[in-house]
């Protein structure tokens, strides 16, 4: 069965182009032309992945989004945006957008991210471990949640796919293109420090306040998950 894309665009002329390409690679698609038409399509219906342009009319992209991950929906999220600034794209990722792209952009290269967000879905669903852990830091994958010594901590889903990966991957070193890789796709375009950033934050959610810190550095090469670290 095809994957069912909503595209979230109020442009006419860009909606209608996205919906041609997407259908002529085999996808089926919906439009929405607003935000609140978009938020009633996807609390009614079961979709693969969501297109969401930013800049769009009664709620904005990322009021959606926002409402979306709230109910517990980890839809893919594609955010379109003509915006190209640092804010929108942090915002947005820490929002739990999956990627974004900026407009103008190639058909191509939208089409790569989309398959590249499938097959994260395909893959989240094909019977990994329900349980990781490090000493007294546990993640719970089914439920999505992430204690420490019996705390419930917050994660953004960025935050909570790094958290995942570097678990799987428990006393070995990942460098930073692998993160990339792993956690934003193999397509991702920008900095490698986001890596640098995202682990900051991570830092400060599951080690600080803690008599051991999972997460280390290993200067000039990467980061990893020790079990024994201090």
């Amino acid at each position: 069965m095809s994957e069912r894309i909503l595209i979230v665009e109020d442009e006419q002329k860009i909606s209608r182009v996205l919906q041609l390409e997407l259908d002529y690679e085999g996808y089926e698609t919906t439009v929405a032309s607003n935000g609140r038409q978009a938020l009633e399509y996807i609390e009614k219906e079961v979709w693969g992945l969501v297109l969401l342009d930013i800049m769009i009319p009664e709620l904005s992209g990322l009021e959606v989004l926002r409402r979306v991950r709230r109910q517990g929906d980890e839809t893919p999220v594609i955010l379109l945006t003509a915006r190209d600034e640092v804010y929108d794209k942090v915002n947005g990722l820490d929002l739990g957008a999956n990627d974004y792209i900026t407009k103008p952009f190639q058909i191509e290269e939208l089409l790569a991210r989309i398959r590249a967000n499938l097959r994260k879905t395909v893959q989240a669903g094909s019977g990994k471990e329900e349980t990781l852990q490090a000493g007294d830091l546990l993640v719970d994958t089914a439920a999505h949640e992430v204690t420490r010594s019996g705390d419930l901590i917050d994660l953004t889903p960025r935050e909570y796919d790094l958290l995942v990966c570097l678990l799987e991957n428990k006393n070995r070193v990942l460098t930073r293109d692998q993160l990339i890789e792993k956690v934003w796709g193999f397509d991702y375009v920008g900095e490698t420090n986001v890596v640098d950033v995202y682990i900051r934050y991570l830092r400060q959610k599951i080690d600080t306040g803690y008599d051991k810190a999972f997460i280390q550095t290993i200067r000039g090469v990467g980061y990893s998950i020790k079990e024994g670290s201090q």
